[in-house]
């Protein structure tokens, strides 16, 4: 068979749903490359993870057109023994890092997310290691909660006893660390990334503790996502910044809800006006701009917010 593959988001991260899928099939002795619009294929997967990533099946040339990818659902899953298949690395060779999950689920349904809907509401073991490192130097976990996973110490065994440097891509929950903090502090660490979603939640008591003992590390490399936009203030949302600055992690502020306001160049929407009030307009004006400058590291350490505001003119006049 002749297959063709489309990655529809374009993002500079690898997809992982095709990599495997190309190893499968050049296994079963077919000639995979990614879709070239000229040519006739017997299947085509196009494979998508954010809705609004364009679609190209007008053209695409084959039998058979396969949607995968939570851009297009929740529910379409690959085959259990494509889903155990180590990924073909060959596929993006700009990249050099290993990919994969150990784990799959969470327990924490948090509204904004859908891994609960669409993995379940437990962390379970799906994989080991050598189910997809092949000696990398770096290794990319996708994991959305591995420390809810009750495998989870022998899991950090496996990634510590590889002695690559692992990068949590998508988080470790800072509420689960106190058990598994001589573990963690035994892995080769490239980015741990922990995240402070709900303003109604303290955890600097967590983030103290894990502050106190990692003590190797600096803030660059504990990085902690902080939502905006969804169901915080801004003064909610300056407090988990400036308590995280305090003590000694790296905010990332992640707006939500970016693409029902602005486009791909942050520019305002037709309409936009007429679907939301105008206090809903300036609170996510007033959020653009306090991502801008937390994530904007030399501008976040050198100016206070205030000082960032009062330089954009024509704030106050929102839209």
């Amino acid at each position: 068979m002749n297959i063709a593959l489309v990655d529809a988001d374009g993002t500079r991260f690898p997809n992982l749903a095709l990599m495997k899928l190309s190893a499968w099939h050049k296994a079963a002795g077919d000639a995979v490359e990614w879709h070239r619009p000229e040519k006739r294929y017997d299947r085509a997967y196009i494979s998508k993870v954010f809705t609004e990533s364009p679609a190209y099946e007008a053209h695409i040339l084959a039998d058979e057109v396969v949607h995968g990818g939570t851009g297009y659902c929740l529910q379409n899953k690959l085959p259990a023994e494509i889903e155990h298949t180590c990924p073909d690395y060959d596929l993006y060779p700009q990249y050099h890092e290993a990919y994969g999950f150990l784990t799959r689920g969470c327990p924490r349904a948090c509204p904004f997310c859908i891994v609960s809907e669409k993995e379940g509401r437990a962390s379970r073991q799906v994989a080991d290691l050598d189910g997809f490192y092949r000696g990398q130097k770096i290794i990319k976990l996708l994991d959305p909660n591995l420390l809810a996973c009750p495998d989870r110490e022998r899991l950090l065994l496996q990634l510590a006893t590889s002695g690559a440097r692992v990068d949590f891509t998508q988080g470790l929950d800072i509420r689960l660390c106190r058990d598994v903090m001589p573990l963690l502090l035994d892995i080769q660490i490239k980015m741990l990334h922990f995240a402070w979603d709900d303003p109604r939640e303290d955890l600097t008591g967590h983030f103290q503790f894990f502050a106190n003992h990692d003590t190797g590390r600096s803030y660059r490399q504990r990085r902690v996502y902080v939502l905006v936009n969804y169901w915080s203030s801004h003064a909610e949302d300056m407090h988990r910044i400036q308590s995280l600055l305090r003590l000694g992690f790296d905010p990332y502020v992640m707006l939500y809800g970016k693409h029902r306001f602005v486009d791909e160049r942050g520019r305002w929407l037709p309409g936009v006006q007429e679907r939301h009030t105008p206090e809903a307009l300036r609170h996510f004006k007033l959020c653009q701009h306090l991502q801008r400058w937390c994530n904007h590291k030399a501008i976040f350490r050198s100016v206070t917010f205030e000082k960032y505001l009062n330089g954009k003119r024509g704030f106050e006049d929102g839209v």
